[in-house]
């Protein structure tokens, strides 16, 4: 998933990335926000019970986005209004979030994945496996591909695998 992501927004300008292909649509970087904050809260937060990248390194003051959101229940203004000025520092918390999920993953026993409940909020209670299979990576796929659907529409090439 992180190869995904970071080959379908690999080279996009800020003003490619906040482009929306039309009204009721989302931009690329809502949806990359979204799901790098999504997978930083179920790792960090939910798994570990420790702060968030995007706590810890004051990321949602640099960027002024919100501070716990990580999009789920926005409106269409709040959302709209999710955007992108820095992408380099947005790789800088984007890679941190990649190499906080590879260790903490490399330290699990794979009995751990089914037996260790976590409660990830609206969903309620379920395996850490569930959590991260059902809500990281598959919720991914579906971003994965709004992305490569703007990049698309800007005539950047759509399909990046």
């Amino acid at each position: 998933m992180h190869d995904l992501l970071d080959k379908a927004v690999e080279g996009m300008t800020a003003e490619q990335l906040n482009f929306r292909p039309q009204e009721g649509g989302v931009s690329a970087f809502f949806s990359l926000w979204h799901y790098v904050r999504t997978e930083d809260n179920i790792i960090n937060w939910v798994a570990q019970q420790k702060p968030t990248v995007w706590l810890e390194g004051n990321y949602h003051e640099y960027f002024g986005l919100p501070r716990t959101s990580q999009g789920t229940g926005m409106t269409a203004d709040e959302a709209n209004a999710v955007r992108i000025s820095d992408v380099a520092k947005w790789h800088e918390y984007q890679q941190k979030v990649w190499e906080a999920t590879d260790r903490y993953l490399a330290s699990m026993s794979p009995e751990e994945f089914d037996e260790r409940k976590v409660t990830i909020k609206p969903l309620g209670e379920m395996s850490l496996w569930d959590g991260i299979y059902g809500v990281c990576l598959s919720h991914g796929y579906r971003h994965v591909g709004e992305i490569e659907y703007v990049r698309g529409v800007q005539g950047l090439g759509g399909l990046t695998i």
